[in-house]
């Protein structure tokens, strides 16, 4: 006999944090986040999968950092309006996450969330 179920699929869930620093300035604003000013910037990825692999991983943590601190290097000690990638755009957080997931995801597919905090107390996320 068949059993029939309904309801979310289970998934397994990793996270791995990572920093860097640089400096920006928000373009079309007016305030002190107009003059360049620089943070410690605190990014989460989150990836998600139904399958284990044989090890019984999702995905080995140690790849997960190897990944994310690649793009973070990109990012790292840098004027993050003077970067070609986002010379257009203003360099928010939810425009930083959102750069951050586009660079991750084709290595990673199991991505799920990128998450970068500017402060302690304030986020961005981006996930698609």
């Amino acid at each position: 006999m068949s059993r029939i179920t309904t309801g979310k699929q289970k998934m397994f869930e990793l996270q791995v944090e990572s920093h860097f620093s640089s400096a920006h300035h928000l373009l079309n604003y007016e305030g002190k986040c107009e003059n360049v000013h620089g943070h410690n910037w605190k990014v989460e990825i989150t990836v998600q999968g139904k399958e284990l692999d044989k090890s019984g991983m999702l995905v080995d943590f140690k790849i997960l950092k190897q990944h994310l601190n690649e793009v973070l290097e990109g990012l790292d000690h840098k004027d993050l309006n003077s970067l070609e990638e986002l010379k257009d755009i203003s360099p928010s957080s939810e425009n930083i996450a959102k750069y951050i997931y586009n660079e991750l995801k084709a290595g990673l597919p199991q991505l799920k969330r990128v998450s970068v905090w500017e402060t302690e107390k304030a986020k961005a996320s981006y996930e698609q």
